[in-house]
C-alpha cells in the first residue's frame, strides 16, 4: 500500500515537471502569450508587412504595449490590415504613427508606435493613418546591385 502511494506521488511530480517544461518551451519560443488584461483594438494599414506574424509584440519606447491580434488582406486597397490589441492602461494620441521594425539584423519583426501630439486618443476600432512598411532586405540588396550596375555602365 505504501509503495503504491509513493508511485502516485512520483507520477504526479513527473506530470507537473513535464507541464512546466512544455510551458517554458512555448514561452521561450514566443508561441504562448497569456494576457488577460483588458485591451482595445486598433487597425493599421501597411503596403508590405514583411515577415510580421500574429502575436508579434507592439512596442512603444521599447515597452511592450500590446500584441498583433490578426493580419488580413484588404481586396479594395491591396494592403495588409494589421489589427493590434493594445492594453487599456496605455493610451496613445490619435495621430500616432506605426512602423514595422526588426529586432536586430535578422530578428523577429514587431510594430513600433510613435505617439503624436493630438489631444484626442485612439479608441477601439480606430485606424492609424501614418504607417511605414517593413524594410525588406532582399529589396535593398537588389536596389544596391542595380544602382552599382547602372553606375558601372556609364
Amino acid at each position: 500500500m505504501e509503495k503504491r502511494s509513493i508511485d502516485v506521488w512520483v507520477g504526479l511530480f513527473v506530470l507537473i515537471g513535464a507541464a512546466a517544461l512544455l510551458f517554458l518551451a512555448l514561452k521561450a519560443g514566443n508561441l504562448l502569450s497569456l494576457n488577460f488584461a483588458p485591451s482595445y483594438d486598433v487597425t493599421a494599414r501597411f503596403d508590405n508587412i514583411g515577415g510580421l506574424k500574429a502575436d508579434a509584440p507592439v512596442k512603444s519606447a521599447g515597452v511592450v504595449v500590446g500584441r498583433v491580434a490578426a493580419i488580413r488582406f484588404d481586396n479594395q486597397s491591396f494592403q495588409a490590415d494589421v489589427i493590434m490589441a493594445l492594453d487599456k492602461r496605455y493610451s496613445f494620441p490619435a495621430d500616432t504613427s506605426a512602423k514595422i521594425l526588426t529586432s536586430g539584423l535578422l530578428g523577429d519583426q514587431y510594430i513600433g508606435l510613435s505617439p503624436g501630439a493630438s489631444d484626442k486618443n485612439l479608441r477601439n476600432g480606430d485606424v492609424i493613418q501614418n504607417t511605414q512598411s517593413a524594410i525588406v532586405l532582399e529589396n535593398l540588396i537588389g536596389r544596391f546591385l542595380y544602382d552599382k550596375a547602372a553606375g558601372a555602365g556609364q
